[in-house]
């Protein structure tokens, strides 16, 4: 069933009102899963069930995890929301344009970040794409769960009309994040055994463009097999 197939994450939230509200807004539109990145509040508490309201069950199956690497496992398509354009060299979508993901056949995840900060470049850098909620040019602050609400309302009226996914061979496989990033750590592995990241100050900015360039690229499980093996072979070459 294509609603089991997305997720919503939210990357360190810092009110409970906000995380109970989310939860509720996943239900409303009849979807189940919630993950939490290192949440402020207490993990789940009575804040949080009493504004779930008749969304406790979303509450009580969610997934928390320390840090956004780790929660990514098998997502084939990370969505990241930024109430900004980003000047990155990373692909920008619009809620229209989701009518042309597939829903049905690979795993969806949409990143939302803490409503004290948004998103960083780090955290997007994980993303394939960005999708910005249209407002007023000049007050574009949208409340965490009204964000979630509005994405989870667009994609199920999606779901409930038949589309037509970006052409490909199925037997082409997607590659997913868990294995596009374990050949990442295995390319950063070999660079730092190199001394690759100098001056270190500048380390995180350059392994945020290294994962930019891998994930943006729509890897096959087959051709990140074979970055795999390519980083692997020069490692041992040295």
């Amino acid at each position: 069933m294509p609603r089991n197939n997305i997720s919503f994450i939210l990357h360190k939230p810092q009110l409970s009102e906000n995380i109970g509200a989310c939860a509720r807004a996943i239900k409303n539109f009849d979807f189940n899963k919630l993950v939490l990145i290192n949440p402020k509040p207490i993990f789940p508490n009575d804040k949080i069930l009493a504004t779930s309201v008749g969304a406790k069950d979303i509450i009580n199956q969610a997934k928390v995890f320390n840090n956004l690497e780790e929660s990514l496992g098998n997502i084939d398509i990370l969505i990241a929301t930024s109430a900004r354009f980003r000047n990155k060299n990373i692909k920008h979508i619009s809620l229209d344009s989701l009518k042309k993901i597939d829903f049905k056949n690979k795993k969806i995840t949409f990143l939302f970040g803490s409503e004290a900060s948004g998103l960083s470049n780090n955290e997007i850098s994980y993303a394939n794409y960005t999708l910005q909620i249209p407002t007023n040019k000049n007050f574009k602050s949208l409340n965490l769960s009204h964000s979630l609400i509005v994405i989870a309302q667009t994609v199920s009226s999606i779901l409930k009309t038949k589309t037509k996914p970006f052409n490909k061979s199925n037997k082409i496989k997607t590659a997913s994040k868990k294995e596009v990033q374990s050949m990442i750590n295995l390319c950063i592995k070999n660079l730092e055994q190199i001394n690759f990241f100098k001056p270190q100050e500048k380390r995180p900015i350059m392994m945020e463009n290294l994962r930019n360039i891998f994930y943006k690229m729509d890897l096959s499980a087959k051709e990140t097999r074979i970055l795999s093996s390519v980083f692997a072979s020069l490692g041992k070459k040295r």
